[in-house]
């Protein structure tokens, strides 16, 4: 595959290009922003060429795929031109800030026929591996509780970009950002949402939350708790599951769990080697057809729970989906 690297507004745009770039069944063709001295200084960092010219990169039936790593905002422009040029896509988180152009998004994907995935990395992590399965296997019972947090001190240490910040570009703050890890997480093990309430405040005062907690009401009658922020020191993801008949922790690395099967007794869960990321797996996917790792439906939902999120904390008010 030739993949285009669309952005490079994201942190994480370097990881996807090297992954790219070290991954033998591929090829990182060019470099396109629509800032063009940020776009220019990065093509120049990874040794690739830089183009100015997107409707170009589009129109070129030799680049079959596309990194997309620009601003949230520009996602709808972006992801519609990608789709109706029959592009196979790998987008950064969220999908759009908006349900309506997230589902717009979706139609225009799925008419493509093309392969496409978000990055959902967490879902690769040995210990949410062993958890999902531990949870499929019925041996918690009936799941009535999980809580996912997930935190760093990228604002109270200072080292996020000024744009991260910016809401009109990323739709929000520190949920918007790395609270999608556990909001797809939740969704991912609970299923269906029902309702949400938010609560999120400043701790450093750049306008937008950096410490946030949602509480998800689920379809089946579980409760989900999505923490998140910028402002946490030394303080490792953690994942909490509760069913009837038992329950399980992972903290860091570590992941243990206990109930009726084991006597009461907490035990280690056994842990399955870490998968590959998903961006390694669209590019399986596309060269070898096997599956890939999330679905645009899914990456809608993650839109969803988002607006929900926000809806909730502007208006004081649950929020039913």
């Amino acid at each position: 595959m030739k993949a285009a690297i669309i952005g490079t507004w994201h942190v994480h745009t370097e990881e996807y290009t090297r992954a790219i770039l070290e991954n033998p069944k591929a090829e990182a063709a060019v470099v396109w922003d629509s800032d063009e001295a940020r776009g220019k200084a990065f093509a120049e960092k990874m040794g690739l060429p830089f183009t100015n010219d997107l409707d170009g990169i589009m129109q070129d039936g030799s680049i079959d795929s596309v990194v997309l790593c620009s601003a949230t905002c520009d996602h709808p422009a972006l992801l519609q031109k990608a789709a109706a040029a029959k592009k196979n896509i790998f987008t950064e988180k969220v999908l759009t800030i908006g349900v309506e152009d997230a589902v717009a998004a979706a139609e225009a994907v799925k008419a493509s026929g093309r392969v496409f995935t978000i990055s959902y990395p967490h879902r690769t992590f040995p210990t949410l591996r062993a958890a999902k399965a531990m949870l499929d296997s019925g041996k918690l019972g009936r799941i009535t509780y999980a809580r996912v947090r997930n935190v760093h001190n990228g604002s109270s240490a200072d080292w996020l970009p000024p744009h991260f910040y910016d809401k009109a570009q990323c739709g929000g703050g520190a949920m918007m950002d790395l609270g999608a890890h556990p909001m797809y997480t939740l969704y991912w093990l609970l299923g269906a949402p029902k309702a949400i309430t938010s609560t999120f405040t400043q701790v450093t005062n750049r306008g937008v939350e950096d410490n946030a907690v949602s509480v998800i009401e689920f379809e089946n009658g579980a409760i989900g708790v999505s923490e998140t922020g910028f402002v946490s020191e030394c303080n490792p993801y953690t994942l909490e599951i509760s069913g009837t008949d038992g329950a399980l922790m992972v903290h860091g690395e570590t992941a243990q769990w206990g109930g009726k099967a084991t006597g009461g007794k907490w035990v280690d869960l056994e842990l399955p080697e870490k998968a590959p990321l998903p961006i390694d797996q669209w590019v399986d996917a596309v060269t070898d057809g096997t599956p890939a790792p999330s679905t645009i439906d899914e990456a809608v939902m993650l839109t969803r729970l988002m607006d929900g999120a926000y809806k909730a904390f502007e208006t004081g008010a649950k929020f039913t989906f």
